[in-house]
């Protein structure tokens, strides 16, 4: 995901810009080399869901807002965004059905981030769960108020949000351990 990020504008349209443009625009209908773009959101949609699945266990709320989180990102890979390049005609329904899976990956994170904090064992994970949430709702703000830097604060989103799924799930070992042990 990083390396298709940062490497792939390079081989994109003309008019594309890192600091403005989001990765979205990197997989957009008829932007070059889009299937690069659009293959990173299924596989990272697929594979949350099937990693989530398995280290979620018996947490069924978790595990249905992730797979409502995954499945959102997978289908962004398949409906496109517009083209950022003027002129350029497009199907308006694809990018309209993008739109509302991006939509919706973007707040079932959130929600996701929220219910995550009933399964954390210690304080200080509950609040870096909050702080996830806060954090990912400022920078989608960010995303449309200061729109000549969305390609920044979206990329910020996907590194923090996925690092965030990397501790979450990853270090929960213990957690799942305890957590079973106690009831």
């Amino acid at each position: 995901m990083l390396l298709v990020m940062f490497i792939l504008p390079f081989f994109s349209v003309d008019e594309y810009a890192i600091l403005k443009n989001t990765t979205s625009h990197l997989g957009a209908q008829d932007a070059p080399y889009a299937w690069v773009m659009n293959g990173v959101f299924a596989l990272l949609g697929a594979s949350t869901i099937i990693d989530g699945w398995v280290r979620l266990r018996n947490f069924w709320l978790q595990k249905a807002v992730l797979v409502v989180f995954g499945f959102s990102l997978f289908l962004t890979a398949f409906f496109h965004h517009a083209p950022i390049v003027p002129g350029v005609e497009f199907n308006v329904l694809e990018d309209d059905l993008h739109s509302i899976f991006a939509t919706i990956t973007g707040f079932s994170f959130v929600f996701f981030t929220i219910f995550a904090v009933f399964i954390e064992s210690t304080k200080r994970r509950k609040i870096i769960a909050v702080g996830m949430a806060i954090i990912a709702t400022l920078l989608s703000i960010l995303i449309f108020n200061i729109a000549e830097l969305a390609g920044v604060w979206q990329r910020l989103v996907f590194i923090i949000m996925f690092a965030w799924f990397m501790y979450f799930l990853y270090s929960r070992k213990n957690d799942v351990i305890r957590y079973i042990v106690l009831t």
